[in-house]
């Protein structure tokens, strides 16, 4: 067994095979009372950890030959299509595997949109579970965070045409493991682990190290490593790294030279602010100090000077995006709406692309959570409506009046206006749910902001509410009143003939990620990574991942 460092390159790469010969020998001079540490699905006992020891010497120079003859051989793979281009997704969160909102829906979606235009693609994302469907790849790489090396461990499925990898380590798994939902940045809500910085280092240095360490032939289409000629597309501050570790790690001693860094921002609110004395752990050198440095008068870590990882990333990367064109002229409209990062964004400039959704994973016709399936053709989802409906009035006589789905900033905008209206929704309880809404013929009355903007039209598909006062630390009554008239004239429309034709209007609509990968397409090629082609128009070449849930 062997492993890869990252610190000094040393490629050894081990593939999970180990003869019998070897175990046995290793048998009968391990201990019989092991020392067992948990690091993925199974232990790692003394017998690794000393055939991690003993084998690395050996295989060391063995490993590297290999490596570096796959890179002069096959720096991209072999793509028996002869198409498309070596796409690698890096995120905190992906869906169905780890979500708390959109990131892990985009990343849920998104990456098999490409796939099906013929582009090689993986993700990598921590394993925060054990992943039922995600197995052992037998590829370990040591990384160095925060002045120790850290061994970690990928883990691997291939769905929907995508590589699914899972970054293992006790950071990750032990805080997480079984509190996915809730626990993936911090024990509550509004607290983060302290060594958030910590683990999304080693995230990103572990996505950095997949392409050209994991030996991937689950496609048909598609086989070996991703090699160095590359596009990797890191998302919101937990990945913002990425682009300074492959400039810093890797290109300064040419490798990954043709690789280029997409970062998208999916919520300008969250930038990953830290002391400014953590730059230290980040193992950067003193050039990249500018590139986080950030004051604000806010006091959370410390007041005044600190390190800022989502402004590194807007500048260290190759190209910014976000989810949706009315989003990014918000990003830049001021220091309000683009939280102090606006000036910085408007100097690196930014491209919007409004969201798709997975309309596998979000059907009617087929959705295992509802009792009646049904599409825009049948008639039963106005029927279904009009019977929930009734069983409101039954239960509510005095509010129910029609089925709304809201999308507002903060949650406490609906509470304030609680004693106005009824909002059932089977998705979230306070029936605060995404544009999934629309699919399934219910109509939406969100906030104008980003992508909802572009996605919900007035009395078209929807109600616009305007613009609401977020940062207040208290509820507006006039944000109040935006809600109430909203509301209001939503309740005029229902039972019209004008609300039927919404409701069709809804749900005839194109919201899948087709289109939407058809712009990120474009957009990629532009950054002219080497060997980047157009793929070639399909549809999806696996059928939906099944839910995945931990192993018992």
């Amino acid at each position: 067994m062997a492993s890869v460092t990252a610190s000094h390159f040393v490629s050894h790469v081990h593939s999970g095979a180990t003869s019998v010969e070897s175990k046995s020998n290793l048998a009968q001079i391990c201990p019989r009372n092991q020392i067992v540490t948990h690091n993925g699905l199974r232990s790692m006992n003394t017998v690794d950890m000393l055939q991690l020891r003993t084998n690395a010497k050996v295989t060391a120079k063995q490993s590297k030959s290999k490596v570096n003859k796959f890179d002069a051989d096959r720096p991209s793979g072999t793509i028996i299509c002869g198409k498309g281009m070596n796409l690698v997704f890096v995120a905190a969160e992906v869906g169905p595997w780890s979500k708390t909102g959109g990131l892990g829906d985009v990343l849920g979606g998104l990456p098999p949109a490409m796939a099906a235009n013929g582009h090689r693609v993986m993700s990598v994302s921590p394993r925060y579970d054990q992943y039922k469907d995600a197995w052992d790849t037998g590829v370990l790489v040591e990384i160095e965070v925060g002045g120790r090396i850290e061994t970690v461990r990928f883990f691997h499925c291939y769905k929907r045409g995508v590589d699914r990898v899972f970054v293992d380590h006790p950071m990750f798994l032990e805080k997480i493991w079984g509190k996915t939902r809730s626990k993936i940045y911090g024990p509550n809500a509004g607290i983060d682990y302290k060594d958030n910085q910590l683990r999304f280092s080693l995230l990103c240095q572990a996505a950095l190290m997949a392409p050209r360490v994991l030996n991937l032939t689950s496609s048909k289409y598609f086989s070996g490593p991703y090699g160095e000629d590359v596009i990797f597309i890191a998302n919101d501050w937990h990945t913002a790294l990425l682009p300074c570790y492959l400039k810093t790690i890797y290109q300064s001693r040419g490798i990954y030279m043709n690789a280029k860094v997409a970062f998208c921002i999916h919520n300008i609110a969250y930038q990953g602010r830290f002391s400014f004395s953590d730059i230290s752990l980040l193992g950067l050198p003193d050039n990249y100090k500018s590139s986080f440095d950030f004051i604000d008068g806010y006091e959370k870590p410390v007041k005044g000077r600190k390190i800022n990882w989502m402004k590194a990333g807007i500048l260290e990367s190759h190209r910014v995006l976000t989810v949706s064109p009315y989003y990014a002229k918000e990003l830049i409209s001021g220091v309000e709406k683009g939280v102090e990062l606006d000036n910085i964004i408007r100097k690196c400039g930014i491209t919007g692309i409004t969201n798709g959704m997975d309309t596998q994973e979000w059907n009617p016709s087929t959705d295992k959570y509802i009792d009646v399936h049904y599409d825009i053709t049948t008639g039963t989802g106005k029927k279904r409506l009009e019977q929930q409906i009734e069983q409101l009035e039954v239960l509510y006589p005095d509010k129910a009046r029609g089925v709304a789905k809201f999308n507002v900033p903060l949650a406490h905008m609906i509470i304030a206006g609680a004693d106005y209206m009824l909002i059932p929704s089977r998705f979230e309880p306070c029936g605060l749910i995404q544009l999934h809404a629309m699919r399934y013929g219910t109509i939406p009355i969100c906030a104008s902001t980003g992508g909802l903007v572009d996605t919900v039209k007035e009395g078209f598909t929807g109600f616009q509410m305007g613009d609401f006062n977020v940062e207040c630390a208290k509820v507006d009554p006039a944000d109040v009143l935006k809600i109430v008239v909203a509301v209001g004239r939503a309740l005029a429309v229902y039972g019209t003939f004008a609300f039927r034709e919404m409701i069709k209007n809804c749900m005839s609509q194109d919201l899948s990620w087709k289109g939407p990968a058809k712009n990120w397409e474009l957009m990629l090629l532009s950054l002219g990574a080497a060997n980047s082609e157009p793929g070639v128009e399909g549809e999806e070449i696996a059928p939906l991942s099944k839910e995945n849930i931990a192993t018992p």
